[in-house]
């Protein structure tokens, strides 16, 4: 806008000049150069206006992509944690592991049993939870069914760019009451997913800070810093998922 204005202002100056020295055999040429100059402030104007509400629909319809692979990425990750009691940092780790695990079906039923009470010399009844294996699901058709997107689930969704960016995934632990929980966090750089956007407005949405956008400089889910298996996109990119 500071160009913009700039322009404008010379052009002001350069009329002014024109109408008072410019001889009238040359202010033909003088008025196609001010026509140029109108032209160019309109485009800029037009641009100016245009540019980031162009910007804004080209980053919704890349971050709904991503953010559909990065609940593919959890929805694995939350079965890896099921099933071995941890996550995983490593994505063919990840793949391995939808290949040939498998859930374990169970049931939990309610019983009792009696045991003889030493202090009072009698029997009584103790209430118990038994928990009865039925059998076992496969981890590849309880998330996925006969879809393979799995196996690529690792690489950001780029339109158009030739070289492949692939998710930053790690694991780690916090300690909470001298209790180990695991966590993880999968995310990547806006800037990458955003590659080829005007860098000014890129620089801008990296610092964004507002309940109906993805907030901070990465599109992520979970959190190496807190025990947290959500992603940090706003409810709109949830519509339809049972987990938000």
């Amino acid at each position: 806008m500071l160009q913009i204005l700039i322009v404008l202002i010379l052009g002001i100056a350069l009329a002014y000049a024109i109408v008072k020295y410019v001889p009238l055999q040359f202010k033909w040429i003088i008025n196609i150069s001010l026509l140029i100059i109108a032209l160019f402030l309109g485009y800029k104007i037009y641009d100016s206006v245009y540019a980031p509400v162009k910007f804004n629909k080209e980053k919704v319809k890349r971050y709904k992509k991503i953010v559909e692979k990065l609940k593919d990425i959890r929805n694995a990750e939350l079965a890896h944690r099921e099933v071995n009691g941890d996550y995983t940092g490593s994505f063919d780790s990840l793949v391995k592991f939808i290949d040939t695990a498998k859930f374990v079906i169970t049931q939990q039923r309610d019983s009792s049993y009696k045991y003889f009470d030493k202090a009072y010399g009698i029997e009584k009844n103790k209430d118990t939870v038994i928990i009865d294996t039925l059998g076992y699901a496969s981890v590849k058709d309880s998330l996925f069914k006969n879809d393979s997107r799995y196996k690529d689930m690792m690489w950001v969704p780029i339109p158009g760019r030739e070289k492949q960016v692939k998710f930053e995934l790690k694991h780690g632990y916090l300690k909470r009451s001298n209790v180990k929980i695991p966590v993880f966090v999968a995310r990547v750089d806006k800037s990458e997913v955003l590659y080829d956007q005007p860098k000014v407005l890129v620089a801008q949405e990296k610092n964004i800070k507002s309940t109906k956008e993805i907030n901070g400089p990465y599109i992520q889910v979970g959190s190496l810093d807190e025990v947290n298996d959500s992603g940090n996109w706003p409810k709109l990119y949830d519509i339809g998922d049972k987990k938000e």
